[in-house]
């Protein structure tokens, strides 16, 4: 799947406690060296708010607005009130394709996107079954099957694997990636 943008998505999904938003934090800095432009979606089961009450956004939220765009001189961000979830296409859709090559997703297992599922030996629950879209495993054990196991500790070797696969989607080699 891609986004409106044409921007390919790749989900890392596992139980809570596989460390998926550990292996995404030290991802994007391997991928970002590899020359691709990283942005990631992370659905949580909380409710999030980043605005203060008391705040100019947050008093603009509460006034009735529906987005409100905070900035300064070296970011922004847009909050937006919705009355149902988005669809995670509808999210993706929102980045800017002049500045990001991959979205990183973590969390909607759902999803029809190719993934890469997390496993560690000492969880209490087993591997998920693997679905149609699992395009490899990352685990800290061995697993036999058809699909490609990567090492969940050797993140560069996953960071090459996501590398491998970017290419293969865009049927190209990224102009970006470093030598």
């Amino acid at each position: 799947m891609t986004t409106q943008n044409s921007l390919p998505m790749l989900g890392i999904t596992g139980y809570s406690g596989s460390g998926k938003t550990t292996l995404l934090e030290k991802l994007v800095p391997q991928l970002t060296g590899l020359g691709i432009r990283v942005a990631v979606i992370k659905h949580t089961h909380h409710d999030v708010n980043i605005d203060k009450p008391g705040k100019d956004s947050w008093r603009m939220k509460e006034a009735g607005a529906s987005q409100v765009i905070m900035t300064c001189d070296r970011r922004w961000a847009i909050m937006t009130e919705t009355r149902q979830p988005v669809s995670l296409s509808y999210l993706a859709g929102q980045f800017d394709s002049a500045l990001t090559d991959l979205v990183l997703v973590e969390g909607f297992k759902q999803e029809p996107i190719a993934k890469i599922l997390l496993h560690r030996k000492g969880m209490e629950k087993t591997l998920p079954e693997l679905d149609e879209y699992v395009i490899a495993t990352a685990t800290d054990y061995p697993l036999v099957q058809n699909l490609p196991d990567l090492n969940i500790n050797d993140v560069p070797a996953v960071a090459r694997f996501i590398q491998r696969w970017y290419e293969e989607k865009c049927g190209q080699k990224n102009e970006n990636f470093a030598k």
